[in-house]
């Protein structure tokens, strides 16, 4: 398998982040809450793809990978939840206290975003190798 498309596609996605992050800070509540909307159905379509590729390989295993999409999903159902209800705070305090959260949510997720790269990393790696052992244990039992 040819992991680069799959690699250079996640370059974009964390380029388009960057991106869309730095625009974002100089925006109104407006114009953050057409962002939070537009990443939310990008999530959602990444969820399906997710979800259909995993319907099409059934036949394997529950992997450890599946059960962290499910877990994605639910932190993102989380965080609209929590986006919905904090139109309804009055209380600047408590309202500093939800951005102080959020705070340290997305610094989570990013991190968790790094860990997942190098754990990709190691996953491609893996796959490589266990596909070079193949190839050689074949050509051993071909000679």
């Amino acid at each position: 398998m040819d992991f680069s498309e799959k690699l250079e596609d996640l370059k974009t996605k964390a380029a388009e982040t960057a991106a869309t992050v730095q625009a974002a800070a100089a925006e109104n509540r407006d114009q953050l809450k057409q962002r939070i909307d537009h990443a939310q159905d990008n999530a959602n379509q990444a969820l399906q793809g997710a979800k259909q590729q995993a319907e099409e390989t059934a036949d394997r295993a529950e992997s450890k990978w599946a059960q962290m999409k499910a877990d994605a999903a639910a932190r993102r159902e989380d965080l609209k939840a929590k986006i919905e209800k904090r139109a309804e705070q009055q209380d600047a305090k408590a309202a500093a206290r939800d951005a102080d959260w959020a705070d340290l949510d997305a610094s989570d997720a990013i991190d968790y975003a790094v860990y997942a790269v190098y754990d990709a990393q190691l996953a491609v790696l893996d796959a490589l190798d266990a596909r070079a052992y193949a190839d050689e244990r074949a050509k051993i039992a071909s000679s």
